[in-house]
């Protein structure tokens, strides 16, 4: 199953160096410097990288130690948003991800990435709830990020621009929070098991992205939200930064469909490196993948009501 071998004693000291290397950036990097918010970005590398070498326990442990080193540190709150965006998410994902079943003549058949992206999803849409819980309401998102910027006393009296750039902001708020959360995620995921998978210790085969299909209820789910668009006051609100999260999860999908396609050609990794590299400088090539992710689902769910 792995074949850098641990023993057990082994296994918990080195789930608890990883945890140590997770809370490290909040502990020592620069606060709002670009260097700060890469290392903060990888917090979740060395927690995915524990439970998918060594099991779900070892991550674990890695959050629990991290969990620690951060309240003695940085106190309470530092600590809890640890555990709620890392420490968290990171042992549910990783405990799904090392599921199996015996399959037909003696193979395994493991978590399917399809459902590994629906797990994901319903993480981002708790990060929605959880963003709303915090802040309140619409008026409290906006306070919020006026006081972040330093509205009144870095702009002066020019702030009719800015006002109406922050309600804009903050009308999406909890979705662009969910959605660059998933990013990260899943990014950190990829890259734990990639690095894993090259020195031939991951726990699992690394998921097969052409593989990739959601399951029905997310599809539903964003029929359901551009209805509630057409309404206004909260249902708007709510229903705009749910589709926010759902985009992450057509994007992810829609990047199945490409892998596809690349498959198809002589060299696939080129042409995936340039998409890979232009969507990252760009950015609205995402849209269009998500919108591909759409449709992709959409024929998914036909299909499967064609053959029952």
């Amino acid at each position: 199953m792995v074949s850098i071998a641990v023993s057990r004693r082994g296994a918990a000291g080195t789930a608890a160096l990883f945890g140590g290397i997770a809370a490290l950036p909040h502990l020592l990097a620069p606060g709002g410097s670009l260097g700060a918010m890469m290392l903060i970005y990888l917090t979740q590398l060395p927690l995915f990288g524990a439970g998918l070498w060594l099991g779900v326990e070892a991550s674990v442990i890695a959050g629990v130690v991290g969990l620690g080193i951060l309240m003695a540190g940085k106190g309470l709150p530092i600590a809890a948003v640890f555990a709620g965006l890392n420490a968290i998410p990171v042992v549910l994902l990783v405990r799904q991800a090392l599921l199996a079943r015996s399959g037909a003549e003696g193979s395994v058949d493991w978590y399917p990435p399809g459902l590994l992206t629906a797990w994901l999803t319903g993480l981002g849409l708790a990060v929605i709830a959880a963003v709303m819980l915090v802040l309140g309401s619409l008026d409290g998102m906006r306070a919020a990020l006026r006081e972040a910027v330093a509205f009144d006393s870095s702009f002066g009296g020019n702030t009719t621009g800015l006002a109406e750039l922050l309600d804009s902001v903050a009308f999406v708020l909890p979705g662009l929070t969910a959605g660059s959360w998933m990013a990260m995620t899943s990014t950190n995921g990829i890259l734990a098991q990639g690095l894993l998978a090259r020195f031939g210790a991951n726990w699992r085969p690394s998921p097969d992205m052409t593989a990739l299909s959601l399951p029905i209820w997310i599809l539903v789910l964003l029929a359901f939200a551009t209805a509630a668009t057409l309404l206004g006051g909260t249902a708007h609100f709510i229903a705009i930064n749910v589709m926010i999260v759902l985009a992450v999860s057509f994007c992810l999908a829609g990047l199945a469909v490409l892998h596809v396609l690349a498959r198809k050609l002589a060299r696939p990794v080129i042409p995936l490196v340039t998409f890979y590299v232009i969507a990252g400088v760009l950015g609205w090539p995402l849209l269009l993948v998500a919108l591909l992710g759409v449709l992709k689902s959409s024929l998914g769910l036909r299909r499967r009501f064609a053959q029952s």
